[in-house]
């Protein structure tokens, strides 16, 4: 600003002294930025994806096909996968079919013949449906544990998915459902989870005795069989690593329907039992579901789920766990006294912290090395990293 109170702009590099390499660092950090600056504005996002892709029709029509003749494909949800291909296979070898790929069968699905039906939300319906604490010391107090909303009642009542339940009944909003409404659900036999009530051991059949569950762990599939007849076959998920599901020859001892479930933390984690543990109420959110088939291998058995959308896509405690729809029906074809077969790796040793560990069994202290370091910092920092000792 003069005298005259005129303002003159001057620029930056003639009021201070910077020199001429700062200049050109300066220009070219400019240059830079409004490069990025530039390429950030072009950026468009995207429109959000549907959450689940349009069913294939063919492919439900014979996942309902399976389902129905008790060779579980999974979750219905119109789509090829895993599950279906096995339990297609298996289907195909009961009957003295060849095996082929989803695309290839042949099999005549015209007792199909209509994909979906309609259910209207009953008043009663509600009585399932409540709030579900996260936590086993909250859980322990509830005296049912119910499905945390409707759409969970639904899924498990018609053996689908939740996303596939969304897509094919949208616009409408799943999460506002109150009783009168109606719903588009697969047209299967429904899981009734009214008609079930607390049974401590169901009788045994002696008819069932002679038949033989084989289980593989490695391909995650229970198989019922009847001396040389494959009867049944459904997707389980079993335990892995440090809880692998125990190989061998085992004896159903008992089934218990809507079982409670004793959450023992160290036995979860370690295989150990202790004196700090919660007493899970019955519902189909009991962490066992609502079926518990108990073998002569202490501790292990065969049960329900509070997750059936993760059935074969993840890994239990060491027990063998289906979808409750799955195992409300399995139930029908076995009884105590039957031999079930578990074929698969034996559990990985693991030491057993002493504060854990009985006081009969020799206990190792096993402190783990830190995990390596990753990312840029690594990259970075690489030269002052000390090589690790022989």
């Amino acid at each position: 600003m003069d005298m005259d109170g005129v303002i003159y702009s001057r620029p930056l590099f003639e009021i201070l002294p910077i020199s001429p390499e700062m200049k050109h660092l300066t220009f070219l950090f400019l240059f830079l930025l409004a490069l990025t600056l530039r390429s950030f504005s072009a950026v468009t996002i995207p429109d959000p994806l549907p959450k689940a892709p349009e069913p294939i029709e063919d492919i439900l029509r014979l996942q309902i096909f399976l389902d129905s003749k008790l060779f579980g494909p999974g979750k219905l949800d119109g789509r090829p996968g895993e599950f279906g291909t096995k339990a297609l296979k298996r289907y195909q070898k009961s009957q003295g079919l060849p095996e082929t790929e989803l695309k290839d069968h042949t099999l005549d699905l015209s007792s199909v013949s209509e994909l979906y039906t309609t259910y209207t939300i009953r008043e009663e319906d509600l009585k399932f449906v409540g709030e579900v604490p996260t936590q086993p010391s909250a859980q322990s107090k509830k005296k049912y544990l119910p499905y945390d909303s409707l759409l969970e009642f639904l899924t498990e009542r018609f053996h689908c998915a939740p996303d596939f339940l969304e897509y094919i009944n949208l616009p409408v909003k799943m999460s506002a459902l109150k009783p009168g409404d109606s719903v588009k659900v697969p047209n299967v036999t429904p899981f009734l989870i009214e008609e079930l009530t607390e049974v401590a051991k169901l009788p045994e059949v002696p008819e069932f005795q002679a038949r033989v569950i084989k289980i593989n762990t490695i391909e995650k599939m229970l198989d019922l069989w009847e001396g040389e007849k494959l009867l049944a076959s459904l997707p389980i998920t079993p335990g892995s690593g440090y809880l692998a599901t125990p190989p061998g020859t085992w004896r159903i001892i008992g089934i218990t329907q809507m079982p409670t479930f004793r959450w023992d933390k160290s036995v979860l984690e370690y295989g150990v039992r202790s004196d700090t543990f919660y007493t899970l109420p019955i519902g189909p959110n009991n962490p066992v579901g609502i079926m518990w088939i108990g073998l002569s291998k202490p501790g292990i058995g065969i049960h329900g789920t509070n997750s059936p959308q993760t059935i074969g896509r993840s890994s239990s405690h060491g027990c063998m766990r289906t979808a409750n729809w799955d195992v409300i029906r399995l139930v029908k074809q076995v009884s105590a006294g039957m031999t079930v077969i578990i074929e698969g790796p034996k559990a990985i040793p693991r030491p057993v912290p002493v504060a854990k560990a009985k006081k009969t069994e020799p206990t190792v202290a096993v402190e783990e090395a830190p995990p390596p370091k990753k990312g840029i910092l690594n990259w970075l920092f690489r030269k002052t990293q000390k090589p690790p000792k022989e």
